[in-house]
């Protein structure tokens, strides 16, 4: 693309063109950076993200509905009565 040809058509534009333009390319890099967060994020492999598995290990998390329920007794038990 030669830009010094685009910047002299962009230039010759009256200026509610120009407006639009602008208007049109803030729409298009909008689209597009939309589309590439999108295609960033589906090649994302949850599997490798660090916080998987964090707690495998603990004890009181074995049983992932118990601890939930225990924290909620112990967090909003008194506040629900």
């Amino acid at each position: 693309m030669d830009m010094k040809k685009l910047w002299r058509k962009v230039a010759a534009l009256p200026p509610d063109a120009q407006r639009e333009l602008l208007d049109f390319l803030n729409f298009l890099s909008l689209r597009y950076a939309t589309s590439r967060v999108q295609q960033r994020t589906r090649h994302t492999n949850l599997a490798d993200e660090p916080f998987i598995g964090m707690s495998q290990d603990r004890e009181d998390m074995q049983d992932s509905n118990s601890w939930v329920r225990s924290a909620r007794e112990r967090e909003w038990g008194a506040h629900h009565e």
